[in-house]
């Protein structure tokens, strides 16, 4: 019944950016929180943004801060990964994944609070290419 459907990937120079979709059905965005993964050939799976439902605050990794930014569409139940400045190491196929909780888990470092899930729960979309050219 949860589905979580990927769109928007594709190719993109460098420098370029692209809008990721993820069309969620069968729950309320309202009930978990949602966060966005990649993985590319030989590399482990990174988590790279979430969003909490329990005090609306996002979350992203050290990569991706500042070039990423994810939002939520609750009329249309979406929610997107907006990706600016792209790079060709950030080619890989896209996830995002409903978590098991309202709340996003993270860790602090450096003054900061930085995302950083298990990659081995929650439900998932399957997956969309971006690959970014040099």
């Amino acid at each position: 019944e949860v589905q979580l459907v990927e769109s928007g990937g594709g190719l993109v120079q460098a420098g370029g950016s692209l809008r990721l979709s993820c069309a969620a059905s069968g729950f309320s965005l309202n009930d978990s929180a949602i966060g966005w993964f990649r993985q590319a050939p030989g590399k482990v799976r990174e988590g790279l943004s979430c969003i909490s439902r329990s005090d609306g605050r996002a979350f992203y990794t050290e990569s991706v801060k500042g070039r990423f930014a994810t939002s939520t569409d609750y009329a249309k139940n979406i929610v997107y990964l907006q990706m600016n400045n792209l790079k060709p190491e950030d080619t890989a196929v896209y996830f995002c994944s409903r978590r098991p909780t309202r709340a996003c888990r993270f860790r602090r470092h450096s003054g900061q609070e930085w995302y950083s899930p298990k990659v081995d729960t929650g439900s998932w979309g399957q997956g969309i290419q971006v690959t970014v050219s040099s």
